[in-house]
């Protein structure tokens, strides 16, 4: 079973694109005509020149809108496309669940004319993160389970950039770090579904910390410790794009 098959039921509800990091993504992908989506899921920053999404859960296949992309079942490490089919892949915070990433990322190349984008994250920033380590270290073993190296990306991927991509404050997508400046939200079993590292985490493994976080809250030590957030309108927990091609 894929794993979104479990997790993401509802994962339009709390998932939905934030629009500067679309328009992110959108400038690493600036002149591709056609692009794959690999690893789609319900379709987000799928640009508009996406020509096929290719995503393996069949939850979040049926969660995409009406008139995005056609989408095929299938995996990164075995793409329905022919060598060089379009311009560009596209890959949104979906290679830490890949079987082998070294055999999707050749995928990506091979089907893929002029450019490779990934969305991701570097462990090494995002173990940082207050809510990991201050009170959800099970989270962050998942996080670190799942995670893979830029560098090895990078490698991968030669010549590839590396560009930040800085977390809004009032950020729309519910990604791991998404509310950064935002902690109460973190304490709604509906915004933990949404997150892997949380919806794969032992539930028992969460229960101190999350009541932890919201004795914090209540009593204001999280607002004291953590009051030079308050002043920030993004935030870099990490998030990384890898871009390969001209650009």
């Amino acid at each position: 079973m894929a794993v979104y098959d479990r997790i993401g039921r509802d994962y339009r509800t709390t998932r939905r694109p934030d629009p500067r990091i679309a328009a992110r993504v959108g400038a690493a992908l600036a002149g591709a005509t056609s692009i794959v989506n690999v690893g789609a899921g319900t379709g987000s920053y799928e640009p508009a020149e996406t020509v096929v999404a290719v995503e393996p859960s069949s939850v979040m296949v049926a969660q995409r809108p009406a008139g995005a992309a056609p989408c095929v079942r299938g995996t990164a490490e075995a793409l329905p496309l022919s060598d060089g089919a379009v311009d560009a892949a596209l890959a949104v915070l979906t290679v830490h669940h890949w079987t082998d990433v070294d055999a999707g990322i050749a995928e990506l190349r091979r089907v893929a004319r002029r450019r490779v984008v990934v969305l991701t994250w570097d462990q090494a920033v995002l173990r940082d993160f207050w809510l990991v380590r201050e009170y959800l270290p099970a989270a962050a073993a998942v996080s670190a389970g799942h995670a893979v190296p830029v560098a090895r990306l990078v490698e991968l991927l030669p010549g590839a950039r590396i560009e930040p991509v800085l977390v809004p404050h009032d950020c729309v997508d519910g990604f791991g770090a998404a509310f950064w400046r935002r902690p109460a939200a973190y304490l709604d079993p509906a915004v933990r579904e949404g997150i892997s590292m949380l919806a794969q985490a032992d539930p028992r493994d969460l229960t101190d910390g999350l009541a932890a976080l919201a004795a914090d809250l209540e009593s204001g030590a999280w607002q004291e410790r953590h009051r030079d957030l308050s002043s920030l309108d993004m935030f870099d927990a990490g998030y990384r794009l890898v871009v390969s091609g001209p650009g």
